[in-house]
């Protein structure tokens, strides 16, 4: 009896090793029918409203694509990695995204957010493509092969600032806030060197140049402090969940000087915070909204956007991240396969003719978009922002 039982445990197990190696020989013959691209994005945190938006267009984006054909004869997968609007979640979802070998990732909002997240993909060879973080140390203090970004620099922020604020408006006393965050830090630097020459000439001079800090709810003594320097024009670049309060505390303490954002100060939830009594005719820097961008594939992925949300993307970022997958589709496309070094190659040295929501999608050899416009927004009385004329 016992002989017969150890037969029958030898049989049993050979046979389970047999549908082991079966199963595993399957799995590596069996090609992936997806091709899965990680969305690095805050989802929750305090820019989950910029999170969810930057989902919505990639998924809009993805949809569209497949709806052509996909890439490579294979629909695109997007898989959602949130890193909460903080850069060590940030690192947190860069070993995520690369732990479920995803071909490259989308990410993220904040340049502070991104450059962690930016490391470890550049450490596992990974693609990754940037679509709201502008700061410019991210493509010059550090040499990433596999890192590029769908959004513009702060320097080429700054240099609109400080070119339209003399020129057409004439400030002859500017004053400019910041965060302290690697992006508002960085574009009110920007601004700063742009109004140099301005400043040497006896054109302009800036009056207060100061930093806020963030999630505060009260800014009563930095408004005064603004208030007295007596400003023609008053530039924040931080972000929309301070600006609304900011805004709405100055006005009240009576400072009634133009007020314009950086490029992440004014969406939606900027209008519900500031109240839209306070925020009409609040002003932005800022690349061209959706709104404005008339390309075949703009049109369709309002279309779709519209069907599906109600309401469009209230700021560029969300539409730069949708740029972003069209940017990978392409650069695949371009390479026929999904290495990530050829991935990269094609991005650099073979995007000829790929197109985005926002245009033509090429990259210089450190990673920066090419040729990104700037125009100056205003809120109007309806709480929407529209270009100024």
């Amino acid at each position: 009896m016992a002989k017969h039982r150890n037969s029958g445990w030898w049989i049993a197990l050979a046979a389970c090793c047999v549908v082991s190696v079966c199963a595993l020989l399957v799995g590596a013959s069996t090609p992936a029918t997806t091709i899965k691209i990680a969305l690095q994005a805050p989802i929750t945190g305090d820019y989950a409203y910029e999170g969810q938006m930057a989902k919505q267009s990639v998924e809009v984006a993805a949809e569209l694509i497949n709806k052509a054909g996909g890439v490579l004869g294979k629909k695109i997968e997007i898989v959602v990695i949130d890193d909460a609007s903080n850069p060590k979640d940030s690192a947190l979802a860069a070993q995520k995204a690369v732990s479920q070998k995803v071909v490259a990732v989308i990410g993220s909002y904040g340049s502070s957010v991104t450059e962690p997240a930016a490391d470890i993909y550049e450490r596992n060879k990974l693609v990754s493509v940037g679509y709201g973080c502008t700061a410019v140390r991210l493509t010059m203090d550090k040499e990433r092969k596999y890192f590029f970004r769908t959004c513009g620099r702060d320097d080429a922020q700054g240099l609109f600032f400080g070119k339209y604020a003399v020129e057409t408006m004439g400030a002859k006393r500017i004053a400019i806030m910041h965060d302290n965050s690697t992006f508002a830090k960085g574009v009110a630097d920007e601004a700063k060197k742009a109004l140099e020459p301005y400043i040497a000439a006896g054109k302009t001079q800036i009056v207060y140049f100061d930093a806020i800090t963030p999630k505060e709810k009260d800014f009563s003594a930095v408004v005064t402090k603004l208030r007295e320097t007596k400003p023609d024009v008053w530039y924040f670049t931080g972000y929309y969940p301070e600006a609304g309060l900011l805004i709405r505390q100055a006005r009240d303490a009576g400072l009634s000087c133009p007020f314009v954002g950086g490029n992440a100060a004014i969406n939606n939830d900027f209008v519900k915070i500031a109240g839209l009594d306070v925020a009409k005719g609040a002003m932005m820097t800022q690349e061209p909204l959706v709104t404005d961008v008339t390309t075949d594939i703009a049109k369709q992925f309002k279309s779709l956007y519209m069907e599906k949300y109600k309401e469009l993307p209230s700021s560029p970022w969300p539409v730069y991240a949708a740029d972003a997958l069209y940017a990978i589709a392409g650069a695949i496309t371009k390479a026929g396969k999904t290495d990530s070094a050829a991935i990269a190659d094609a991005l650099r040295t073979k995007m000829a003719g790929v197109q985005g929501v926002t245009g033509p999608i090429l990259f210089t050899e450190r990673g920066d978009r090419k040729d990104v416009p700037y125009k100056m927004y205003v809120v109007d009385s309806q709480g929407a922002l529209k270009v100024k004329q």
